[in-house]
């Protein structure tokens, strides 16, 4: 049986430098057949003359309309019967591409396969990409195997499934790989694998991180209140424990000023509750860093789970008042 064609569609907004290691990367794919196509969804930078300084094909968006709108942009004009979507600050590995589809081929009811990451960045800028690759890489590694969310920066799938599931939903900025992993999910398998790899380029500025952050939680809460099917809900593993541990630990800090100095044991005690749900993750940034860098990584991780619960606080504020908040995950009559 021949090797069929794979679609590699590289869904990119102004990120020139990696897009750069992204293409190179791809070119190096010991897949013997494919074609890639850069879908640019209206970058200022230089992205576009470095796609086209790789040879490959570029579409554009007409308007900047997210990622979901460059994916489904560059699936309109992908040829192969397998697509393999790859985010443009990501390199994948030579191997990535081959695995992915051999995967695919071996089990026809496996609906997608979504890939990990190195612990380690793609473009070192600082301590705050290295703790974002190391707690992004271990949570990946912690969700490996059958999964009912997707993980779009390394994502495999047959064009017809694509085509049956409907494309990504363009309303949606933040968190179309949730939705598109339930709607997926309700036909097919969906498999999280370390055969399909990658290396990252992390976000490395602090308030662009906290922006993500805190949105992406926010706009997650309708999800949970609408499916209960939906993956790490408030109330569901030890991430979500961890993200209320953390906020409680900042509002008990008021109890011994208000109470008496023996109610300072109050944070301490949910402080060590909080480093009690994630502790196999910090064994694993142990094993790779310096005792100085798990300080650093602990009170970054608290910090972002400080903004994921009041993230959450706000979403559900916006869930009881906003009718229209609570239809962000309606999608319009052309998504299936």
């Amino acid at each position: 049986m021949s090797d069929p064609l794979v679609s590699v569609v590289v869904p990119n907004y102004n990120y020139a430098r990696a897009l750069k290691l992204c293409l190179a990367a791809l070119r190096a794919q010991t897949y013997p057949n494919l074609e890639i196509i850069v879908a640019d969804d209206c970058s200022t930078d230089d992205s576009v003359a470095v796609a086209e300084s790789f040879g490959v094909r570029v579409v554009r968006t007409p308007v900047n309309g997210g990622p979901a709108v460059a994916r489904n942009l560059g699936a309109e004009h992908a040829g192969g019967q397998v697509l393999f979507f790859c985010d443009s600050d990501v390199a994948a590995k030579p191997d990535a591409v081959a695995n992915a589809v051999a995967l695919l081929r071996a089990d026809p009811e496996l609906g997608a396969v979504c890939g990990n990451y190195d612990p380690e960045p793609l473009i070192k800028d600082g301590l705050l990409e290295e703790y974002r690759c190391l707690q992004q890489s271990y949570w990946l590694i912690a969700d490996e195997g059958r999964i009912t969310t997707l993980y779009t920066a390394l994502l495999a799938m047959r064009a017809e499934v694509f085509q049956e599931i409907g494309p990504f939903n363009p309303r949606l900025r933040e968190t179309e790989n949730a939705d598109y992993g339930l709607r997926l999910a309700r036909r097919y398998r969906i498999l999280l694998t370390p055969a399909v790899r990658g290396v990252h380029d992390h976000d490395h500025d602090l308030r662009e991180l906290v922006r993500k952050v805190f949105t992406r939680a926010m706009l997650h809460i309708p999800m949970y209140a609408r499916r209960p099917d939906f993956p790490g809900g408030l109330t569901s593993g030890p991430r979500a424990w961890g993200s209320v541990a953390a906020l409680a630990v900042l509002v008990t800090l008021a109890l011994p000023v208000a109470f008496g100095a023996i109610w300072g044991l109050a944070p301490l005690a949910i402080f060590a509750a909080y480093l009690g749900c994630d502790r196999p993750m910090y064994r694993f940034v142990a094993a790779r860093r310096s005792p100085v860098f798990v300080v650093y990584f602990v009170a970054v991780h608290f910090f972002l789970n400080v903004v994921m619960a009041t993230a959450a606080v706000a979403g559900l504020a916006g869930w009881l008042a906003s009718p229209r908040f609570r239809r962000l995950y309606d999608r319009p009559a052309e998504v299936s």
